[in-house]
């Protein structure tokens, strides 16, 4: 096994090794750049931009995302899905850390201690095992269970268990989390059914599966939650110097 094994993980580039045998799912990744836009012009308009490090760490963090999904979705190989599924566990963590002290006004050991929770709530969910015969298509192509998205059901949970939080607390970005969260489960569907649909999507000659969809919708989500941090994301909304 090496870094330059190639990875075949996708309804869209099927057995093609190819740079380009994904090319809606590569291209699908200028969503995040846009968003990652959109929201740098979003901050540069608020009072105080320059001083606000974290929310600017969250735009690039959103443009280095879809860069190393475009990485991955033409290379191929191991290290491009390292580059791929790094900057967004660290979105992750990150945001979840910013959320808990930035909104619900947590001092930082109760947010270490929810986000140490986090990560390992995150390395079990993508170990749990499922009934092949639920995403048949799935496993015969050698895909885990729900194809992998079980890793990512902590993150929804967060979502929503945040921004549930909110809501009673009556906080402004109570239903802006809720709604990420809401668009996120709609995602994780169509990640999970990429191979399920693979034979129903044929658009140009060829199979393309739902992932590229996962993609502009994760922009909209990471959009989201970046314009509510942006909007209600200072100092001062959480009670703190």
């Amino acid at each position: 096994m090496t870094w330059t094994d190639k990875i075949f993980a996708y309804c869209e580039r099927a057995g093609d090794p190819g740079f380009w045998a994904e090319p809606f799912n590569a291209a699908s990744n200028a969503a995040f750049l846009v968003a990652a836009f959109a929201g740098a012009i979003l901050l540069s308009r608020r009072p105080g931009a320059a001083e606000r490090r974290a929310e600017w760490g969250l735009v690039g963090l959103i443009a280095v995302i879809g860069t190393g999904s475009f990485l991955f979705h033409t290379y191929a190989t191991r290290w491009a899905s390292v580059a791929d599924t790094a900057p967004i566990g660290l979105f992750m963590i990150g945001y979840l850390a910013y959320a808990l002290r930035r909104f619900v006004g947590l001092g930082i050991p109760a947010v270490l201690g929810l986000v140490g929770i986090f990560v390992l709530a995150l390395r079990a969910a993508g170990t749990i095992p499922c009934d092949p015969a639920l995403l048949p298509v799935t496993i015969a192509a050698g895909r885990p269970c729900f194809n992998g998205s079980l890793g990512y059901v902590p993150a929804l949970g967060a979502l929503v268990l945040v921004g549930g939080t909110l809501i009673v607390r009556r906080h402004p970005a109570g239903w802006p989390v809720v709604l990420a969260g809401a668009i996120f489960a709609v995602s994780l569907a169509m990640r999970t059914l990429d191979f399920e649909v693979c034979a129903g999507t044929q658009i140009l000659g060829r199979a393309r599966g739902t992932h590229a969809v996962w993609h502009v919708l994760n922009a909209l989500v990471l959009f989201t939650l970046l314009a509510t941090a942006i909007r209600h994301g200072r100092r001062s909304d959480a009670g703190r110097a």
